[in-house]
Protein backbone atom coordinates (compact mmCIF):
# COMPACT_ATOMS: atom_id res chain seq x y z
CA UNK A 1 0.00 0.00 0.00
CA UNK A 2 1.35 3.44 -0.91
CA UNK A 3 1.49 6.02 1.86
CA UNK A 4 -0.19 9.38 1.63
CA UNK A 5 2.43 12.12 2.05
CA UNK A 6 1.16 15.68 2.54
CA UNK A 7 -2.01 14.96 0.59
CA UNK A 8 -0.15 13.32 -2.30
CA UNK A 9 0.29 9.68 -2.95
CA UNK A 10 3.88 8.47 -2.70
CA UNK A 11 3.53 6.81 -6.11
CA UNK A 12 2.68 10.16 -7.71
CA UNK A 13 5.67 11.76 -6.04
CA UNK A 14 8.00 9.02 -7.29
CA UNK A 15 6.60 9.19 -10.82
CA UNK A 16 7.07 12.95 -10.82
CA UNK A 17 10.72 12.58 -9.78
CA UNK A 18 11.31 9.90 -12.43
CA UNK A 19 9.69 12.10 -15.07
CA UNK A 20 11.96 15.02 -14.18
CA UNK A 21 15.07 12.82 -14.21
CA UNK A 22 14.18 11.16 -17.51
CA UNK A 23 13.46 14.51 -19.14
CA UNK A 24 16.50 16.25 -17.71
CA UNK A 25 19.22 16.72 -20.34
CA UNK A 26 21.33 13.58 -20.15
CA UNK A 27 24.63 15.40 -20.42
CA UNK A 28 23.87 17.38 -17.26
CA UNK A 29 22.95 14.48 -14.97
CA UNK A 30 26.47 13.11 -14.40
CA UNK A 31 27.94 16.56 -13.91
CA UNK A 32 25.55 17.36 -11.08
CA UNK A 33 26.19 14.24 -9.00
CA UNK A 34 29.79 13.23 -9.54
CA UNK A 35 33.08 14.16 -7.91
CA UNK A 36 35.87 14.64 -10.44
CA UNK A 37 39.51 14.28 -9.39
CA UNK A 38 41.93 15.97 -11.77
CA UNK A 39 45.71 15.98 -11.84
CA UNK A 40 48.58 16.82 -14.16
CA UNK A 41 52.32 17.14 -14.15
CA UNK A 42 54.19 20.05 -15.73
CA UNK A 43 53.45 18.72 -19.21
CA UNK A 44 49.71 18.81 -18.66
CA UNK A 45 49.50 21.75 -16.25
CA UNK A 46 48.17 24.33 -18.73
CA UNK A 47 45.52 21.97 -20.12
CA UNK A 48 44.49 20.92 -16.60
CA UNK A 49 43.91 24.51 -15.55
CA UNK A 50 41.69 25.10 -18.60
CA UNK A 51 39.75 21.87 -18.10
CA UNK A 52 39.29 22.54 -14.39
CA UNK A 53 37.47 25.78 -15.20
CA UNK A 54 35.37 23.96 -17.79
CA UNK A 55 34.42 21.23 -15.31
CA UNK A 56 33.57 23.71 -12.58
CA UNK A 57 31.26 25.52 -14.99
CA UNK A 58 29.36 22.25 -15.44
CA UNK A 59 28.47 22.24 -11.69
CA UNK A 60 30.90 19.54 -10.75
CA UNK A 61 32.64 19.00 -7.50
CA UNK A 62 36.19 19.18 -8.83
CA UNK A 63 39.13 18.12 -6.68
CA UNK A 64 42.43 19.44 -7.98
CA UNK A 65 45.20 17.02 -6.99
CA UNK A 66 47.97 19.15 -8.51
CA UNK A 67 50.21 20.30 -9.90
CA UNK A 68 49.33 23.64 -8.38
CA UNK A 69 52.17 25.50 -10.06
CA UNK A 70 54.16 24.91 -13.20
CA UNK A 71 57.31 23.07 -12.10
CA UNK A 72 59.34 21.45 -14.90
CA UNK A 73 60.99 19.13 -12.35
CA UNK A 74 57.81 17.50 -11.02
CA UNK A 75 57.00 13.82 -11.61
CA UNK A 76 53.73 12.42 -12.97
CA UNK A 77 53.29 9.71 -10.28
CA UNK A 78 53.00 12.47 -7.66
CA UNK A 79 49.69 13.50 -9.26
CA UNK A 80 48.40 10.19 -10.61
CA UNK A 81 48.54 8.62 -7.15
CA UNK A 82 46.22 11.07 -5.32
CA UNK A 83 43.76 11.12 -8.23
CA UNK A 84 43.62 7.32 -8.31
CA UNK A 85 43.27 7.07 -4.52
CA UNK A 86 40.47 9.63 -4.62
CA UNK A 87 38.55 7.70 -7.26
CA UNK A 88 39.00 4.41 -5.39
CA UNK A 89 37.80 5.89 -2.08
CA UNK A 90 34.94 8.07 -3.38
CA UNK A 91 31.70 6.63 -4.66
CA UNK A 92 30.31 8.24 -7.83
CA UNK A 93 33.65 9.70 -8.85
CA UNK A 94 35.91 9.76 -11.85
CA UNK A 95 39.42 10.92 -12.55
CA UNK A 96 41.15 12.90 -15.28
CA UNK A 97 44.94 12.71 -15.58
CA UNK A 98 47.05 14.75 -17.97
CA UNK A 99 50.69 14.58 -19.00
CA UNK A 100 52.48 15.09 -22.29
CA UNK A 101 51.96 11.55 -23.60
CA UNK A 102 49.22 10.44 -21.17
CA UNK A 103 50.92 7.07 -20.95
CA UNK A 104 52.83 7.61 -17.71
CA UNK A 105 49.65 8.64 -15.93
CA UNK A 106 47.82 5.67 -17.43
CA UNK A 107 50.45 3.23 -16.18
CA UNK A 108 50.36 4.61 -12.63
CA UNK A 109 46.56 4.75 -12.43
CA UNK A 110 46.13 1.17 -13.62
CA UNK A 111 48.35 -0.07 -10.78
CA UNK A 112 45.48 0.66 -8.36
CA UNK A 113 42.81 -1.93 -7.66
CA UNK A 114 39.38 -0.80 -8.87
CA UNK A 115 40.90 1.69 -11.31
CA UNK A 116 40.28 1.21 -14.99
CA UNK A 117 42.16 3.97 -16.79
CA UNK A 118 42.15 4.61 -20.51
CA UNK A 119 44.36 6.75 -22.75
CA UNK A 120 42.54 7.70 -25.92
CA UNK A 121 41.66 10.60 -28.18
CA UNK A 122 38.88 8.65 -29.93
CA UNK A 123 35.35 9.46 -28.75
CA UNK A 124 33.80 6.23 -30.08
CA UNK A 125 36.39 4.10 -28.33
CA UNK A 126 35.97 6.12 -25.13
CA UNK A 127 32.18 5.64 -25.18
CA UNK A 128 32.66 1.91 -25.74
CA UNK A 129 35.08 1.42 -22.85
CA UNK A 130 32.81 3.45 -20.56
CA UNK A 131 29.84 1.24 -21.53
CA UNK A 132 31.69 -2.08 -21.47
CA UNK A 133 34.58 -1.77 -19.01
CA UNK A 134 33.24 0.94 -16.69
CA UNK A 135 36.44 2.96 -17.14
CA UNK A 136 36.74 5.48 -14.30
CA UNK A 137 39.92 7.41 -15.16
CA UNK A 138 40.58 9.26 -18.41
CA UNK A 139 44.20 9.98 -19.31
CA UNK A 140 44.91 12.75 -21.80
CA UNK A 141 48.03 13.45 -23.86
CA UNK A 142 48.47 17.22 -23.78
CA UNK A 143 51.00 17.19 -26.64
CA UNK A 144 48.52 15.56 -29.02
CA UNK A 145 45.09 17.09 -28.35
CA UNK A 146 43.56 20.54 -28.33
CA UNK A 147 41.61 22.03 -25.46
CA UNK A 148 38.41 21.66 -27.50
CA UNK A 149 39.08 17.97 -28.18
CA UNK A 150 39.83 17.42 -24.48
CA UNK A 151 36.48 19.01 -23.56
CA UNK A 152 34.66 16.73 -25.99
CA UNK A 153 36.45 13.68 -24.57
CA UNK A 154 35.59 14.71 -21.02
CA UNK A 155 31.93 15.18 -21.97
CA UNK A 156 31.81 11.69 -23.48
CA UNK A 157 33.67 10.25 -20.48
CA UNK A 158 31.33 11.80 -17.93
CA UNK A 159 28.04 11.35 -19.78
CA UNK A 160 28.41 7.76 -20.98
CA UNK A 161 27.03 5.31 -18.43
CA UNK A 162 28.25 1.79 -17.76
CA UNK A 163 25.79 -0.59 -19.40
CA UNK A 164 25.75 -3.04 -16.50
CA UNK A 165 25.02 -5.90 -18.91
CA UNK A 166 25.62 -9.37 -17.48
CA UNK A 167 28.42 -10.17 -19.94
CA UNK A 168 30.35 -7.04 -18.98
CA UNK A 169 29.82 -7.62 -15.26
CA UNK A 170 31.04 -11.20 -15.66
CA UNK A 171 34.22 -10.02 -17.36
CA UNK A 172 34.88 -7.33 -14.76
CA UNK A 173 34.49 -9.92 -11.99
CA UNK A 174 37.12 -12.07 -13.69
CA UNK A 175 39.48 -9.11 -13.82
CA UNK A 176 38.82 -8.34 -10.14
CA UNK A 177 39.96 -11.86 -9.21
CA UNK A 178 43.43 -11.28 -10.69
CA UNK A 179 46.00 -10.87 -7.91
Amino acid sequence: MLKNINGRMERDRILNIEFRILNYPKFLIPYSCMKIFIGADHGGFKLKEQLKVYLEEKWNVVVDCGAYTLDPKDDYPDFAIPVSRGVVKTRASRGVLICRSGLGMNIVANRFPKIFAVLTDNTKLLAMVREHEDVNVLCLASDFITVQKAKILIDVFLSTPFSGEARHLRRLKKIARIK
